[in-house]
């Protein structure tokens, strides 16, 4: 990163997972799990989602020629987000509430075979998802650190996983240590970590800009405590303003637009930093997660200077001006 004089750290990297097909990290486990669907013969997928799951189901599905259905938590998915799920032909079905209430009409319509499931409850997703850590390792190394958003927290159960078996099978001989970030009004694991309880207490509104991770009751919340807990790492929350600060810090030194959720790894480790957790002569890298336009309004809030003029000649002389001054 160009910009380790403001974060303080020597050596960080971006793995920007923004880049893939469909804008996002869940491509690497949908990818998978829609091919074993294809191969079980399912009809049908479904998915609960607060947008990039939508988005991502839905594409690998309509390439595998499978009705994707969406249960989406009404108004609190990101634009991008949705204009993708129409896109690629999703029926939608919007739930009163937030994510954690859609997640429980997939949880039960699955019960009753009605569907097969695609969030991360799917262990083939988990399997395609652990691929990021495959990625890492081939590029820097071993890292000391990666830091990560956590919502659902099956990114984080997934990257831990392919990280041990890369160690179980000697292709690498030691473990980096895992970070975990959530956005402050959706931190249910930080809670737990920080007062050392054996489950978290699940919020029942959660509320972040970061909408991506906003999520009070993460499903996979058993295995990602136990990578933090197997890793050495630590969990820690994030304000809305400090990813906003990070969102603009890797837009406007780095050029990669990434959308709140992904830039609270920025904001994170700033944090860790701050609070001599991560040394600044350790080796960083900092997952984001998804583009900049899944979130179109949030990337258009931040401030830019603008000037209107009426016609040719009065841009021209505007231009000379802010040229010169």
């Amino acid at each position: 990163m160009n910009s380790n004089d403001e974060i303080k750290v020597n050596e960080v990297y971006v793995k920007f997972d923004g880049a893939n097909p469909t804008g996002s990290f869940k491509d690497r486990g949908m990818t998978v799990a829609i091919s074993m669907a294809k191969y079980l013969g399912v009809n049908v997928v479904a998915c609960a989602s607060t947008g990039n799951t939508s988005a991502s189901m839905c594409a690998y599905a309509a390439r595998a020629n499978i009705k994707p259905l969406i249960v989406l938590p009404k108004g609190n998915v990101a634009k991008g987000k949705l204009a993708q799920a129409i896109l690629h032909g999703a029926e939608i079905v919007f739930v009163g509430g937030g994510f954690d209430d859609a997640l429980k009409v997939i949880i039960e319509a699955s019960k009753k075979g009605l569907i097969y499931p695609l969030n991360s409850i799917n262990p083939w997703r988990i399997e395609g998802q652990k691929t990021v850590g495959y990625e890492i390792v081939d590029e820097v190394g071993v890292p000391d650190w990666i830091v990560i958003p956590v919502g659902n927290a099956g990114n984080i159960s997934a990257l831990w996983k392919g990280l041990v078996e890369l160690k179980k099978i000697g292709l690498i001989d030691k473990l980096p240590r895992l970070a975990g970030i959530q956005a402050s009004g959706a931190a249910p694991l930080v809670k737990a970590y920080r007062e050392s309880l054996d489950k978290p207490v699940f919020i029942e509104d959660p509320e972040t800009i970061a909408t991506a991770i906003r999520i009070g009751k993460p499903v996979n919340w058993p295995r990602a405590l136990k990578a933090i807990k197997e890793s050495k790492g630590v969990l820690i929350d994030v304000s809305d303003d400090e990813i906003l600060q990070a969102q603009r810090l890797l837009a406007r030194r780095e050029g990669l637009g990434v959308e709140p959720a992904s830039a609270a790894s920025i904001a994170g480790l700033r944090k860790l930093r701050e609070e001599g957790v991560i040394d600044r002569n350790e080796r960083v890298v900092a997952i984001a997660t998804g583009h900049a336009l899944k979130d179109p309004d949030t990337a258009s809030s931040h401030y830019v200077k603008s000037y209107e003029v009426k016609d040719v000649n009065e841009a021209l002389s505007l231009l000379h001006k802010l040229i010169t001054q």
